[in-house]
Formats: structure tokens, C-alpha cells, sequence
């Protein structure tokens, strides 16, 4: 099952990412989690400074930004 971890304090990017990622893994047909962290020391443990941001089973793949669908399903296959 991929982790897939949000990084971002709520705000509409973050929302943005979060539909995507799960379209994403729908779409790859995965066994999938999706954990929101909002936590800001939590982030930066990740070492994020610009949400939101994508982890894929406790790595970073994107920061900053919120990648395609298409762009999502190849950082968590």
C-alpha cells in the first residue's frame, strides 16, 4: 500500500493537490492512504518550505506546486 502524504496547511493548492493525488491513484488502480499534514513542524521535518507538497511513502517528490494528474501517477507507479 503507497503512503501518500499532503503537506500544506489547508489552503486551496493543497486542496488542489489532494484531489488530484487520489485521482491519480485511482486511475493506477493502487492500494493507497492519503494523510493530510497540516502540522507546520511536521512539514518541516520533511524539510518543506514551500507548500503544498507531495510525499510518496515518507519522500518528497513536488514541492511548490500542484503537478498534473498525469505528472502525479508517474511519481507514486
Amino acid at each position: 500500500m503507497k503512503k501518500l502524504q499532503i503537506l500544506g496547511t489547508g489552503c486551496s493548492k493543497c486542496e488542489k493537490l489532494a484531489e488530484a493525488t487520489e485521482e491519480a491513484a485511482r486511475n493506477l488502480g493502487i492500494d493507497y492512504e492519503i494523510e493530510k499534514v497540516s502540522e507546520v513542524q511536521k512539514i518541516i521535518e520533511f524539510g518543506v518550505m514551500t507548500t503544498p507538497a507531495l510525499a510518496v511513502d515518507g519522500e518528497v517528490k513536488v514541492t511548490g506546486k500542484v503537478p498534473s494528474v498525469e505528472e502525479i501517477e508517474k511519481m507514486i507507479s
